[in-house]
């Protein structure tokens, strides 16, 4: 890696190493750079200023137009963030956090943008160990589970299917395989299981039958589903959607409208409930693993993890999430992720 030149002040350095604060102007050019984004990403201030911010990105990342997609985002909504692999000077990857924020004058025109990085990769290495931990045990669960469900048919032979005690031990066993199955799905849910193509709209009410099976009809409402192709995990994808259902069946008792349409980003699904509602300070950093919101209840239940996983599933998919709250008023969250062409394989 390139030698660091360390040209802060000392004081300057000890607050804010950790992180990269990279300030671009309006063409997405890197105009300033502190240490934190010499450390993190291995660039001098001499050898980076002047340079694209896309040079920090996979090449596949670049061609499809994330770095692009991502000042745009920020440019409509004030601030955009997003979690994926970046580069760094010596070829490199690391996870990375990022927002970028847009910066306005006066008669709101954008002079630039500050980009704030944060190095997770340490973090990302310790989740997916765990992850893999849980899969292990949840694959594992479903072995003696199913030869549970094969000796309870072979003692229905013997006592009946209407014994009492054979029926409640049924149903325990179903639950058992039944949580021993989500279980599975949501640890697999990554893209290096592989994906295959299908369309947005499909994961979005397959989502709804996961988190709302009875209540569906009721509890949702269809606007637009367009049947926008996409090449994805769909298991992944799906529960990143239905943790949106989830949060949006939990903190509203009203109806869910949900969408599925195609923007010049990509496919979106958007979810948008009459609940409680998210307050404006917390909008930046809900999605960070461990946070709830001041607006969250402990009687709400959930360690803050929901919001966290879909943020990483969307981020490995190339897309964007993107949350807007009204206090007392609802809340739209929209996943959005590069659709794939018809001539495209998967």
């Amino acid at each position: 890696m390139t030698s660091i030149r360390r040209s802060v002040p000392a004081d300057w350095d000890d607050q804010v190493d950790l992180f990269a604060i990279v300030k671009l102007d309006s063409g997405g050019f890197v105009r300033g750079w502190n240490l934190g984004a010499e450390l993190i990403k291995g660039y001098t201030e001499d050898e980076i200023i002047g340079s694209h911010f896309s040079r920090f990105y996979r090449e596949e990342a670049r061609r499809r137009g994330v770095p692009d997609d991502l000042l745009a985002a920020a440019q409509r909504d004030g601030h955009v963030e997003d979690t994926g692999w970046r580069v760094r000077n010596d070829g490199s990857e690391f996870w990375a956090r990022v927002t970028i924020s847009a910066i306005r004058n006066d008669r709101g025109q954008v002079l630039g943008f500050v980009k704030i990085v944060r190095d997770l990769t340490t973090e990302k290495q310790a989740a997916d160990e765990r992850a893999a931990a849980r899969r292990t045990f949840a694959h594992d669960l479903l072995s003696p589970a199913t030869a549970l469900g094969g000796y309870l048919d072979l003692l229905a032979d013997e006592l009946g299917t209407d014994h009492r005690l054979l029926s409640r031990a049924r149903e325990a066993s179903e639950h058992i395989l039944a949580m021993a199955g989500a279980l599975t799905a949501d640890m697999g849910a990554r893209v290096d299981r592989g994906r295959r193509r299908t369309t947005f709209d499909v994961i979005a009410r397959s989502a709804v039958s996961l988190v709302l099976p009875g209540d569906g009809p009721g509890r949702v409402v269809f606007g637009q589903m367009d049947a926008v192709p996409v090449c994805a995990d769909v298991l992944g994808l799906r529960r990143a959607v239905a943790n949106v259902l989830e949060n949006a069946a939990k903190y509203s008792g009203d109806v869910i409208d949900i969408d599925a349409f195609e923007t010049d980003e990509g496919a979106a699904v958007r979810v948008h409930d009459r609940g409680r509602g998210i307050h404006p300070d917390d909008l930046a950093g809900i999605t960070h693993e461990g946070q709830r919101g001041r607006l969250a209840d402990a009687a709400d239940g959930g360690q803050g993890i929901g919001l966290a996983s879909v943020q990483r599933i969307v981020g490995e998919h190339g897309g964007i999430l993107r949350i807007t709250s009204t206090p007392g008023a609802g809340t739209t969250v929209t996943v959005t992720i590069p659709r794939t062409d018809d001539a495209q394989g998967c």
